[in-house]
């Protein structure tokens, strides 16, 4: 696969100007509805709606990632186990890959045009309802940790993207090992091998990172950034408000 992009993409466009959780909530609403209406008229009208958004983030073309051959070979195999049963389980089977990629796609978006350090703040304004139900247990009030979660999140998505650049460097390094003989060759695993190397390096960067969160005040200091919704956002949430209205028109008509 070439290159994925999992961080923001610098492109000053109205996608990009809107609140992090106004494009959650977006991205939320629409897998909701395809997820009870996998039909084919709303996954149509949810593909136009982000090759939209798509065009409307000015994003470079050369931000969509090409998969590699392997993933459409298994969908292919998918489709030939499916195709004997019946013609509805073939085109169920679409359904699904369609739903999958185009989840994918909208999740990427949400990344290519949101800074890292905006999601816990967002997810922490959104979970903040959840915050008033509590219980008391021998004597002490638990409540929902919305911030930890959101923070938990927040760091899982900053670090993903220094995970994979780990990789592809042990991954390039290793190819530039001297060739050893075909009998060590054949008793090595070089997945066993990168995945050793990567969790080592993992680890090296949490600690880093954890000290680092500490040094500058912990990890409330990443969910008390300010930020909220606007004129934009509500203008946002209603076009996609809109689109799922459409999508169940489609529906309902054909």
């Amino acid at each position: 696969m070439s290159s994925v992009v999992l961080r923001e993409v610098p492109v000053d466009s109205p996608v990009h100007r809107l609140w992090a959780g106004t494009k959650m909530i977006g991205v939320f609403a629409i897998s909701l509805l395809l997820m009870f209406i996998p039909s084919w008229g709303l996954l149509g009208v949810a593909t136009v709606f982000l090759v939209a958004v798509f065009l409307l983030a000015r994003l470079p073309l050369g931000t969509v990632p090409r998969f590699p051959w392997w993933v459409w070979a298994g969908v292919l195999i998918g489709a030939a186990i499916n195709a004997p049963v019946s013609t509805s389980a073939l085109l169920r089977y679409a359904q699904v890959i369609v739903f999958g990629f185009l989840l994918l796609g909208a999740s990427f978006l949400v990344a290519w045009t949101t800074p890292m350090g905006e999601v816990a703040p967002a997810l922490a304004k959104l979970g903040a309802p959840l915050k008033r139900i509590a219980w008391t247990r021998n004597g002490v009030r638990h409540a929902i940790p919305v911030d930890e979660w959101a923070v938990v999140v927040a760091l899982t998505l900053r670090g993903l993207p220094l995970l994979l650049e780990e990789m592809r460097v042990l991954r390039a390094a290793r190819k530039l090992r001297p060739k050893d003989s075909l009998l060590h060759r054949a008793s090595e695993n070089p997945l066993v091998d990168i995945l050793t190397a990567s969790m080592a390096v993992s680890s090296r960067r949490a600690a880093e990172l954890g000290e680092a969160i500490t040094t500058r005040g912990g990890t409330g200091e990443l969910t008390a950034r300010p930020g909220a919704p606007g004129r934009a956002d509500a203008v946002a949430l209603l076009v996609v408000a809109l689109v799922c209205a459409l999508g169940i028109g489609v529906e309902v008509l054909l």
